[in-house]
């Protein structure tokens, strides 16, 4: 799937990739979601496939953020207030620390809802919103979604599949 370049094919390649990682995350055993035992977002570390969920849904509230702000013609914090696009460590380690505890279940829930929110806010705005303008740097609006979305989605989908080739556990 190429970059996407208008409305259509950002949220084409938002719900594609999304439908396809949340499929093999359905099929995680719960009771195996806490363990972590998956390569992490930090060099040298491990995480569990709730802290890539957390992961997921912590950019996608980001995101949301953003899309607020900007709409109230408010000032937008890239990437997230305190941290640095050189601290994407830390903010993951954010992201872990702020679902921790939340059953699997209920982190998926939070996932689906964050990301059709992301879908809402996209199919509210038009192709001169999205891809008109520069919004951060030289990255427009609808760049940015994506950078933030569905790629991540597709990385993440191919986390947990080397996760469970390796050994990972699922069910169904």
């Amino acid at each position: 799937m190429g970059i996407p370049l208008n409305k259509g094919e950002l949220l084409k390649a938002i719900n594609s990739r999304f439908d396809r990682l949340f499929a093999d995350l359905e099929r995680v055993d719960p009771a195996k979601a806490a363990e972590r035992t998956m390569e992490g977002h930090v060099r040298d570390t491990l995480m569990s496939v709730c802290d890539l969920v957390a992961y997921l849904s912590g950019w996608n509230q980001l995101v949301l953020k953003w899309l607020e702000r900007d709409a109230a013609g408010l000032p937008v914090d890239f990437p997230e207030t305190g941290f640095k696009w050189n601290e994407l460590g830390r903010l993951a380690g954010k992201f872990y620390a702020d679902y921790e505890g939340i059953p699997y279940p209920q982190l998926l829930e939070r996932l689906k809802t964050a990301k059709e929110e992301i879908v809402h806010a996209v199919e509210f705005r038009d192709d001169a919103e999205l891809y008109g303008c520069a919004w951060y740097g030289k990255w427009t609006m609808g760049r940015m979604i994506q950078f933030n979305t569905s790629s991540p989605y597709a990385n993440a989908h191919a986390r947990l599949r080397k996760w469970r080739a390796a050994g990972g556990q699922a069910h169904g």
